[in-house]
């Protein structure tokens, strides 16, 4: 959208017309900031307002989109809510809206404060903070993005009503970010009382949102395809998950049953957001204690446009994750004895790998707490760290039975078994979960290793034991598993352990999760595993980044094949191990490539070599966001370009071709997000500059001439 249908007073709705530099271009000039008005604060950077009232309590009358010109809030509602003791409590909101479709200023005026509700008392505005520490490897990313995102705050606090829990305080946590039409929200509840209190459950969000569509016949199911203009994401998030934009277990959109006037005849639109844990987390709070929730955030779209929506989302991970711009070329060495893996150290260190995993199956064992063992790897780490390469290696927790004692329980048989994510699972709050999680902090601090594939990573189970140590029983049980390994991760973000996770656990500190993952797929023929690779990388990036994804190269046999699945001997398959690579670092991905080595002649080596070499090179538009242009299918050219306007490659198109003889063909390229305007460069592998022309609508025309099973490849810029 380049232009933008701007609200220039929040709460009287009175518009003015503007046309500010789209943001995903150019968000130099969108700073957050906090105004005061009479009785009301917005929270506003010009892309996006939140106008809270408040007087006579605390609530959010507008939620504004000011690029569409929209207001995506219909009806007012209480900030947060909280359960305490057993006695559930509206935290701020008016109530007396006539009609829930809309909102107007006059009914605001109207509209009382809820006397059961927790009761606004004061207000602070501050800069954002960031969430948890983050040691940053510099060296395996060309992007410096800023920690904590730069931003506004904004902080209410809430006192308890007549006869509510004495001493109690809720404080509801805004931040508004930079650049981006982005907020988050969390609460946190203080104890100043004599006596604990317990919270048995809150609800950190909750918004009458419009509804997605007009649909008088229909269930609340045939909503979910519909797009909408909001998308809200957790950090309370697991369970097996490696997609984006799935509700994670904490959001949920719910009939709203105040809306007695939605067009839907048996009023089943979902359009009412609460977020909130699935169960609990009855918390006990201790006087003088304060209990944190999840962070909530909220991204608004300006568009229903796949590709448009795509960026917006991926700029969010970029923003609030940005760890998970740190893309390191990875090998999966097949074997952890020390000489296996100095081995691997050198080939890695010698053709530009820059990390080395222990892989399942290697005989690498984090939980083995033997002195010698742990001072063996301390000396491989550092013998790695002396060849610039990063190493650790793979655990396996949730997806396996430790015994009746200590897996997860289901609360209606009493046993294990039959109920959880897969199967059977050790609960993290049983005396072997606390056992691990304590192995595998002392594991880092004694080895100075700096790698970790954390697989089966906890999926969420609940467990209705009450005889395990981390928890008091079913109610407390996700709760307190998900902070167990939420804070592990964080620690590890913290001190510079890089997290491969094949779960959606990007907002806890991981950096990687699978990109089209099916591993039976790495035992079809060579060839067939060429072309769903790129589909794999095409599908997956749609709503992340290249670097937040992880793809697999067999190198030796993995679940079946025999040798027409597999490269090596890796000087015998040498053009399909090159167009492995050109797959994959063409597109800004990493992949784990499994086997005890990399290369096996000079040959092999000096061709690995020249393809990291040319990925380092370009490395800042590689990992830069992909417009996607056309899916591989094995019948034609297949492409996609990287787009980032600030850098001086603005954009590279890569260009696949899986026919047996060249092909040159005219492609129209939208250049529209690498901020290019009427003309432009375009050099190619040769390094001639080509002058293009851009329309428009921000299209050129290029002509792609592509080798046989081969890859081309332009870069664009100004001049």
């Amino acid at each position: 959208m380049r232009h933008a249908f701007i609200a220039a007073f929040f709460t009287t709705g009175s518009l003015a017309f503007a046309a500010p530099p789209d943001w995903l271009v150019d968000s130099a000039g969108f700073t957050a900031k906090a105004q005061a008005g009479t009785g009301e604060v917005v929270l506003t950077n010009g892309l996006v307002a939140r106008t809270i009232r408040l007087t006579p309590n605390a609530a959010t009358v507008a939620l504004r989109n000011l690029t569409s010109g929209q207001n995506e809030l219909r009806s007012v509602r209480p900030e947060a809510s909280v359960t305490i003791d057993g006695k559930a409590y509206g935290v701020g909101g008016l109530v007396g809206q006539p009609i829930h479709n809309y909102v107007l200023p006059a009914w605001i005026d109207e509209m009382k404060s809820d006397r059961t509700a927790f009761v606004f008392t004061a207000s602070r505005v501050g800069k954002t903070a960031e969430r948890f520490g983050w040691k940053r490897h510099t060296e395996w990313t060309s992007a410096s993005p800023a920690w904590p995102a730069p931003g506004v705050s904004l902080e209410l606090d809430f006192a308890a009503p007549a006869g509510g829990p004495t001493g109690v305080t809720v404080t509801v946590h805004y931040e508004l970010y930079d650049g981006i039409p982005l907020f988050s929200k969390w609460i946190t509840i203080a104890n100043s009382g004599d006596k604990a209190v317990t919270l048995d459950s809150f609800t950190a969000e909750i918004l009458a949102a419009v509804e997605p569509a007009s649909m008088v016949g229909g269930r609340a199911s045939d909503f979910g395809a519909i797009p909408r203009s909001l998308h809200v994401e957790t950090d309370y998030a697991f369970g097996g998950s490696m997609d984006a934009g799935v509700d994670g277990p904490s959001v949920k959109w719910k009939l709203d049953p105040l809306y007695a006037t939605q067009v839907n005849y048996d009023r089943q639109t979902p359009c009412l957001l609460e977020c909130a844990p699935p169960v609990g987390p009855a918390a006990m709070i201790a006087p003088g204690g304060t209990f944190e929730s999840f962070r909530v955030f909220e991204l608004l779209h300006d568009s229903t446009d796949r590709e448009r929506r795509g960026l917006a989302l991926r700029r969010m991970y970029r923003t609030i994750s940005p760890w998970v711009l740190e893309n390191p070329l990875i090998f999966h060495v097949r074997s952890a004895d020390p000489a296996s893996v100095r081995n691997a150290v050198d080939q890695a260190s010698a053709v530009g790998f820059e990390l080395v995993i222990m892989t399942f199956g290697s005989g690498f064992e984090i939980e083995n707490r033997d002195p010698k063992y742990l001072a063996q790897l301390k000396e491989l780490g550092e013998y790695a760290h002396s060849k610039g390469i990063a190493l650790g290696g793979y655990s396996l927790l949730a997806s396996r039975s430790i015994n009746a004692e200590n897996d997860v329980v289901n609360p209606k048989t009493g046993k294990p078994g039959g109920f959880a994510t897969f199967g059977n699972s050790p609960c993290l709050g049983s005396a072997w979960g606390q056992e691990y999680f304590r192995t595998l902090y002392a594991f880092y601090d004694a080895t100075g290793l700096d790698v970790l594939e954390h697989d089966g990573s906890y999926p969420g189970d609940v467990c209705g034991s009450e005889k395990h140590p981390g928890h008091k029983g079913l109610a407390d049980s996700q709760w307190t598993q998900w902070r167990t390994i939420s804070e592990f991760y964080k620690w590890c973000r913290g001190r510079g352990v890089y997290l491969n996770v094949p779960d959606w656990y990007y907002l806890a500190g991981a950096s990687k999760c699978a990109m089209g993952y099916r591993e039976t797929n790495w035992s079809l023929p060579r060839e067939q595993q060429e072309i769903i690779e790129r589909q794999n990388i095409f599908d997956g990036t749609w709503t992340t980044t290249p670097s937040m994804g992880w793809m697999f190269v067999p190198l030796t046999e993995y679940q079946g094949g025999g040798a027409a699945a597999t490269i090596e001997p890796l000087h015998e398959h040498i053009d399909h191990y090159e167009r492995r690579l050109m797959n994959l670092l063409g597109a800004g991905v990493q992949a784990c490539y499994r086997g005890p080595r990399l290369y096996d002649t000079d040959g092999t080596r000096e061709m690995v070599k020249k393809w990291v070499a040319w990925f380092k090179e370009h490395r800042a538009i590689l990992e830069s966001d992909i417009v996607h242009g056309r899916r591989p299918d094995g019948s034609d050219v297949d492409w996609i370009l990287h787009v980032n306007p600030a850098l001086k490659e603005r954009g590279m198109l890569v260009v696949h071709n899986p026919l047996t003889a060249a092909a040159s063909r005219e492609l129209t390229v939208d250049l529209t997000y690498t901020g290019l305007v009427g003309r432009g460069v375009m050099r190619d592998a040769s390094g001639t500059p080509t002058q293009i022309t851009i329309d428009g609508r921000g299209h050129a025309t290029v002509t792609a001439t592509v080798p046989a099973r081969g890859m081309w490849w332009a870069a664009f810029s100004r001049e």
